[in-house]
């Protein structure tokens, strides 16, 4: 088995993988329930519907012939604004530079699409992400107590102004 990772964009099985792999570690990791492995349905099933592919796409990493990651560039509503979806790396690809890879991948390409501005959505547990968003630029832009999955927890909002590829 290999140990070069590959990133490719969405294909057949991935959804699912998704879908299951979000339902699981949340729930072991964060102790949401089902509700969440919903949204995630939800929020791929939308984007397989109606992707646009000239303005959004999807990277699932790939290592030794397994998924270990994924992040999704999608449109957030207004044209000039893009959103990054379904930011996941599996706990044994944790700590190695993959985030930051996938990171850059999102954002370059959300730059070369001629986005102005990115946008996502957290909870303020997840901490080593929050600390790569801002080390790449992302501000918090709204934090708030609420509940949901389950738990209650602290859901953030945060944004990143882009600048165009050179």
């Amino acid at each position: 088995m290999s140990d070069a990772i590959t990133l490719h964009d969405l294909q057949i099985g991935d959804a699912g993988w998704l879908i299951q792999r979000h339902g699981e570690l949340y729930a072991a990791e964060e102790g949401f329930d089902a509700s969440f492995e919903l949204l995630v349905a939800e929020i791929l099933t939308g984007y397989m519907r109606t992707r646009d592919p000239s303005r959004e796409r999807a990277w699932i990493a790939w290592r030794g012939g397994r998924r270990i990651g994924s992040i999704f560039c999608v449109r957030a509503g207004p044209p000039e604004v893009a959103k990054l979806r379904l930011f996941l790396i599996e706990p044994e690809a944790r700590g190695q530079g993959l985030g930051h890879r996938l990171l850059e991948a999102c954002l370059g390409y959300a730059r070369e699409k001629g986005y102005r501005r990115m946008v996502l959505w957290t909870h303020e547990s997840h901490r080593a992400a929050c600390a790569l968003y801002a080390r790449h630029g992302f501000r918090l832009a709204e934090s708030a107590p609420v509940h949901n999955f389950g738990r209650d927890l602290v859901e953030q909002s945060w944004e990143i102004d882009l600048k165009p590829a050179i």
